[in-house]
């Protein structure tokens, strides 16, 4: 059996590269490519353990150093946290390919009978691998980015009134802009009912209805810690569509 250590170094190479690029892109790291080039070339030169006697764990010891040392040089050292984060998202990245791509070895390459796994003469390749695993890590980083950005708009808001205190998730919809057209007081808007003798009715227009929606003058909303007091509470009458959210904050609040 040949082994062509050449090839194998720079496929490990370009693997680490694109993982140290994803992180930088998920985490939006300010770092330059050459020093991501290094990282990728330090973690490529890991391969050279295999052929160093050691047992597992100590293997296991020298891999998780050589990551270290991969994101010390790929985004420098600001603190414990922030080194720790990069490193997380580089063995998130690291499971995510190489998940997909024994999962296409494993489609590809085998034929499975029950639990057992026949050889069916086929393999992926070099190329193979060179071609699907940057697709394979530019959907999982778009995806990621996706949904970092979506989360990014929830927050946990606290509403007073009468005595009383309504908790709920929110989510900041920069299409909301509703406000009272006499105070001018912006208006978020909950799909559950308060109790309340006293109503305020504020016509909104969207792009396919025009009405009147019932509020409330809460003493005092709490978004994230933050008190806001100049607030009006709409009460919808249908459930809103956002999974986990029962509160859509105004755009105008928060710039607030």
């Amino acid at each position: 059996m040949k082994i062509y250590l050449d090839l194998i170094m720079i496929l490990n190479f370009f693997f680490d590269f694109i993982l140290l690029l994803s992180v930088s892109i998920l985490l939006r790291r300010k770092t330059s490519i050459y020093r991501l080039i290094l990282g990728a070339f330090i973690g490529g030169l890991s391969i050279l353990c295999l052929f160093i006697k050691m047992c597992s764990w100590e293997l296991f010891v020298l891999k998780i150093f050589i990551s270290i040392l991969m994101i010390l040089i790929g985004f420098g050292y600001q603190s414990i946290k922030y080194t720790v984060k990069n490193l997380v998202f580089l063995y998130m990245s690291s499971i995510i390919l190489g998940g997909f791509l024994y999962f296409l070895n494993i489609e590809f390459s085998y034929k499975q009978y029950g639990l057992i796994f026949i050889s069916n003469g086929l393999s992926i390749n070099v190329i193979f691998l060179i071609i699907f695993s940057p697709i394979i890590i530019y959907i999982y980083v778009r995806n990621g980015l996706s949904l970092k950005n979506n989360y990014s708009k929830y927050y946990d808001i606290n509403i007073y009134y009468n005595k009383s205190k309504y908790t709920y998730k929110a989510y900041l919809d920069t299409g909301n802009t509703l406000k009272d057209p006499i105070t001018h007081k912006p208006v978020i808007l909950i799909d559950k009912a308060i109790p309340c003798h006293k109503y305020y009715y504020i016509p909104y227009k969207s792009i396919n209805d025009i009405g009147i929606i019932k509020c409330v003058k809460v003493d005092k909303v709490e978004i994230n810690g933050i008190s806001k007091y100049k607030v009006l509470v709409g009460i919808l009458n249908q459930k809103i569509k956002i999974d986990g959210i029962d509160c859509l904050l105004n755009n105008e609040i928060m710039e607030g």
